[in-house]
């Protein structure tokens, strides 16, 4: 029964407060309290004691220098370089460095923490199959113990480890353990080799196409088939291309095959865009002959790129290396079950898709007059009504004015952060 305190007098007040006060101090709570407090300075001392997690000392193990093939399949990644600073999705190159951080194998997840090179920056989207990376790593042997093949197998699992701890859609393929002389990802590769994978619409012809793709090999400026980057002040924009071919692949697919000593940023992706406008005769296989001519036009006109999914780091090569692949069979079963996992996957989702668009797609969609599409490589391209052929359309500004702008705004920008010290 609810007291009503505020009808009691000022002593009947002054009673209860000390019979509280009474009850409060008595044996039983008392002694409630003091062990209270008794557990609690033994938790602390137990804290106390715990000691704090032992740091690995890299200075007491080894180092060696070696080069990592491996694949991966980029449209879940922000492309392959590490970044600095927070990207929409991981990097390729983020999420190996987590693993061998992980597995103490580099001090930390940084490229300059580890003498680290690669051979080819692949961009957003874009997949490789045989990327190259170099880097200096934890050993479990002695610099003269390294030297020997014979050592080999008391050396750590890295390819083993490395796969355990990535996504199944970044596989480590192969390790050399002893590079050669002055070797460097970037620098050592003789050449590297892309693939473009499209499918053939009936608006695709495949001979003009060609037509136009062998007019890239040899020596040329590709500055008009490129994404001009102010911060790298490049000034030379000559590659050579060795071949470039358009090959059946199977069914209604095929790939552009490029072969080249090296590549500009995007320069792919734009050799693509211009195919395929070539190959729906929208353009003359003569506009790579035009692109190329930088005296007449020493800028790139608007036109889009083709899309970043279906291109492909398909290999890069190598003087000879002692390249070694994993041959234990019971880790490759595994390897093997991981891969069928995935490939399974995707093919699911493929034919879930293609249910879907007959359900919604009943009849074959007949093209309406006067109005076209661009085929971009993304099934779903760039609509036009009224077609502007690309050296009609605005160009854009020359490396020099690129390269300029951009030493101005730094220049800038050192200035206000000297007058705001």
């Amino acid at each position: 029964m609810e007291h009503e305190y505020e009808k009691w007098s000022k002593q009947q007040l002054i009673d209860k407060i000390k019979e509280l006060e009474k009850s409060e101090d008595s044996p039983s709570t008392l002694q409630t309290t003091q062990n209270n407090e008794t557990q609690k300075t033994k938790e602390q001392n137990v804290s106390q004691k715990k000691k704090k997690p032992k740091q690995f000392d890299f200075s007491k193990h080894p180092k060696r220098f070696i080069a990592l093939k491996f694949a991966y399949l980029g449209w879940n990644y922000n492309g392959l370089n590490f970044q600095n600073e927070p990207t929409p999705l991981p990097t390729v190159e983020e999420e190996i460095l987590k693993a061998m951080a992980t597995a103490k194998l580099v001090l930390e997840a940084d490229p300059a923490a580890c003498n680290f090179s690669r051979c080819g920056r692949t961009d957003k989207g874009v997949s490789a199959m045989n990327q190259v990376i170099s880097l200096d790593v934890r050993s479990n042997l002695s610099a003269e113990d390294q030297l020997s093949i014979e050592n080999d197998k008391k050396e750590i699992p890295y390819v083993t480890i490395l796969n355990s701890l990535l996504p199944t859609d970044i596989r480590i393929t192969a390790i050399c353990l002893r590079p050669p002389t002055g070797f460097d990802a970037r620098f050592s590769c003789k050449y590297r080799h892309y693939k473009y994978l499209f499918k053939k619409d009936d608006d695709l012809d495949l001979k003009l196409m060609q037509e136009a793709a062998n007019k890239y090999e040899g020596v040329h400026d590709f500055r008009n088939f490129c994404k001009i980057d102010g911060s790298k002040q490049i000034t030379n924009y000559f590659r050579e291309v060795y071949s470039a071919n358009i090959i059946h692949l199977k069914d209604d697919y095929y790939v552009f095959d490029l072969k080249g000593s090296a590549f500009l940023w995007h320069q792919v992706r734009c050799m693509v865009a211009v195919l395929f406008l070539v190959g729906q005769k929208l353009e003359k296989p003569t506009l790579v002959d035009d692109l190329m001519n930088v005296e007449k036009y020493p800028s790139r006109p608007n036109y889009m790129m083709a899309h970043d999914l279906p291109l492909v780091l398909y290999d890069c090569i190598f003087p000879e290396m002692e390249w070694i692949v994993e041959s234990n069979t019971k880790k490759l079963t595994r390897e093997y079950a991981k891969m069928n996992g995935l490939a399974l996957d995707y093919q699911v989702k493929a034919h879930m898709v293609e249910m879907m668009e007959g359900f919604f797609i009943k009849q074959k969609l007949k093209p309406i007059e006067g109005v076209g599409s661009i085929n971009a490589g993304d099934g779903v391209g760039r609509a036009f009504k009224n077609y502007v052929p690309v050296l009609e359309r605005q160009f854009g500004a020359t490396f020099e004015e690129v390269n300029e702008r951009h030493r101005q705004k730094k220049k800038r920008r050192l200035e206000e952060d000297a007058e705001s010290k």
